[in-house]
């Protein structure tokens, strides 16, 4: 059965093994306090360089991200009529910018064909089928 030790004054916390005390104390920033208004002032200053990194490094990250293929659109249906079941697919990513692609797998009996195209704000430089074309507006409007 597990003990509570008493801790040192100012040691560990109640209950706590020392490595867990060790690791929770290594947290802990022992600054010394500012003296007069000059190390105050000395605090803000690194405080608003702080702060101006982590604006750049935010917008910077939105920038990246507006890349991210963050839109989708599924249209799932049936080429042909005899295989039954909409087994056939078209799957269009696009990012925020609507630049992506569109991939669509027809499925047969006997083979299965896919085929991808690439979209740029939303529109393809290939001859699209409705499926395709339904799968890039749900993905435009998504």
């Amino acid at each position: 059965m597990y003990r509570f030790r008493k801790p040192a004054p100012g040691n560990r916390l109640a209950g706590s093994s020392p490595a867990s005390s060790a690791m929770f104390n290594s947290f802990r920033k022992k600054k010394k306090e500012p003296e007069n208004i000059e190390e105050i002032l000395e605090q803000f200053r690194k405080l608003e360089k702080d702060h101006l990194a982590l604006v750049q490094e935010l917008a910077d990250l939105k920038e990246k991200n507006k890349k991210n293929l963050k839109k989708r659109g599924m249209v799932r249906f049936n080429p042909f009529a005899e295989v039954g079941g909409d087994q056939s697919f078209s799957i269009a990513l696009l990012d925020s910018h609507n630049n992506g692609f569109v991939i669509t797998s027809h499925y047969a009996r006997e083979s299965n064909r896919v085929y991808a195209k690439p979209i740029e704000k939303g529109i393809s430089q290939y001859k699209l089928s409705e499926e395709e074309k339904k799968a890039i507006e749900e993905a435009v409007n998504s």
